[in-house]
């Protein structure tokens, strides 16, 4: 019973977490009307993204040093007081800073939910739950765009950010009532230096990545300084996590091949899902010229098919291992996302729909063997940062991934406009194309030029990810079954919880 309350209460803090990713996008304009902030827009997304990132692993590494449920209880509290201080925020710059207080809680919050989980259960039931844990993402991603718009039309944008404080504090009260940690003796030892060192250079990496190509030119010198800073402190932190004893980020996860595969294959899945949920909707309204709300529903079936690969590959994992469920969810996505590179502004979209369940099913069965490989590759001592590094890696391949597609679709718009002969229009008449109600002030030429630009753009960014698509699947190949098969459970074959 005190199980079903723990899990009650990661399953409300998953929702919690995951669903702030995604209703706040409906808020975007009503913030901006208020506000007059037109130019700070994204950086409501990226303070959020950047703490969160940033803070992930440092938390990973506390909680093995220190425990889950006090990281938990404190992430929670600090996500509660960000969302809390975003509702009564009075100006832009306020908003931003409280929603990087939002993202420095779920730093703590996001990875702990997947670590208790692996601390609880027993490697037959992890992965099932895993599954329905991952399943409350997709769900929250597909309700998140839908209650935000509820809440902005009939409230107002600030409830966005308060609706969730009651989830929030019964999530704090289940763990706080019902999760018993060992207490074991361990002298804490953080890597301060490492810690630093850590947050000023993947801050800077994500800080040059995000604004690159959109608020700072890539050849900017100020840019240009802040990648070569972040180099050289990343790469100092390197070498101090070689010889401290308790390091922040373990560099010996890397000598585990499972974890160092499905490191680099859920990197390059990440780039896919962040890229896939931005510009199938730039697609279906720009080159379709589609609704909003149309390209919304093109996208829900691989929401729905989502949750069903989460749940499916928990299961499969129990009976097949690791590798085979990881390399289906792979092929499942490499066939998704290869179908893209067949559309054009002639296909129906029909042929778009029939893509999005492969995708959605392959990203749930993925995304839940990266999660059961980071916790059962290691030991207690090092799950929390283990899995850390696992939520690190999805946010890093999303941060990285929205930077490199957009830039590369600027580039492609442009390259192809200039080509152009005798076209008047410039990138910047693709904002005319997307509005609405701006259509109707675009010539046939214009028109025309645009959409074939955007159709043109779109496409070599599918074939892209793709290709990533198709690397993920190669790299898969590498994994070893880390979960024993049914059979050889059932023939009494050992379990081993580390594979090398």
């Amino acid at each position: 019973m005190e199980r079903k309350l723990i899990l009650t209460g990661v399953l409300l803090a998953t929702f919690l977490a995951a669903i702030e990713g995604t209703v706040t996008g409906p808020a975007g304009p009503a913030i901006v009307g208020e506000f007059q902030g037109m130019q700070w827009l994204s950086w409501i997304f990226t303070a959020y993204l950047l703490a969160m990132a940033v803070t992930t692993p440092i938390f990973g590494k506390l909680s093995d040093l220190i425990g889950r449920k006090p990281v938990f209880i404190g992430g929670t509290l600090v996500f509660l007081l960000g969302s809390l201080l975003c509702g009564l925020s009075q100006s832009m710059e306020q908003l931003i800073v409280f929603r990087g207080l939002q993202g420095l809680g779920a730093g703590a919050l996001i990875p702990m939910t997947f670590t208790i989980i692996g601390d609880i259960y027993s490697i037959e039931e992890r992965a099932k739950t895993q599954g329905l844990l991952s399943s409350v993402w997709g769900i929250s991603s597909l309700a998140g765009p839908l209650l935000g718009g509820y809440v902005v039309d009939y409230f107002s944008w600030r409830w966005v950010f308060v609706f969730n404080l009651p989830f929030g504090l019964l999530a704090l009260l289940f763990i706080f009532r019902y999760l018993k940690e060992e207490r074991v003796k361990r002298k804490a030892r953080m890597d301060i230096a490492g810690v630093l060192l850590f947050a000023a250079g993947m801050g800077g990496l994500l800080f040059g990545l995000t604004t690159g190509g959109q608020s700072l030119a890539w050849s900017s010198p100020l840019l240009l300084s802040i990648l070569g800073a972040a180099a050289v402190l990343l790469t100092v932190f390197v070498l101090v996590e070689r010889r401290v004893p308790e390091p922040m980020l373990p560099l010996s996860l890397f000598s585990i091949r499972n974890i160092s595969v499905s490191t680099a294959a859920n990197l390059l899945v990440s780039t896919l899902i962040i890229g896939l949920s931005t510009y199938i909707p730039l697609w279906v309204q720009g080159v379709f010229g589609q609704s909003a709300a149309r390209s919304g529903l093109l996208l829900a079936p691989m929401t729905i098919s989502w949750m069903f690969g989460s749940i499916f590959g928990g299961r499969m994992i129990l009976r097949a291992g690791t590798r085979r469920t990881g390399m289906l969810g792979l092929v499942l996505i490499a066939i998704g996302a290869v179908g893209l590179i067949f559309l054009n502004a002639g296909s129906s979209s029909l042929q778009l729909l029939a893509m999005m369940p492969f995708c959605g099913f392959g990203f749930g069965c993925a995304s839940t063997v990266f999660t059961i490989i980071a916790q059962s590759s290691v030991d207690y001592e090092q799950r929390g940062a283990s899995t850390a590094l696992n939520t690190f890696t999805r946010s890093l391949g999303q941060t990285v991934g929205i930077a490199l597609f957009g830039s590369w679709l600027n580039f492609s718009i442009d390259r192809q406009l200039a080509g152009a002969a005798g076209s008047s229009v410039t990138s910047e008449d693709i904002n005319t194309l997307l509005n609405p109600h701006g259509g109707a002030a675009l010539s046939g030429e214009a028109l025309s030029s645009l959409s074939g630009a955007l159709e043109g753009g779109l496409h070599s960014l599918f074939v892209i990810m793709a290709l990533f698509a198709v690397l993920s699947f190669i790299l898969s190949s590498g994994l070893r079954t880390s979960v024993p098969s049914l059979a050889d459970r059932k023939a009494g074959k050992p379990q081993k919880a580390r594979q090398a």
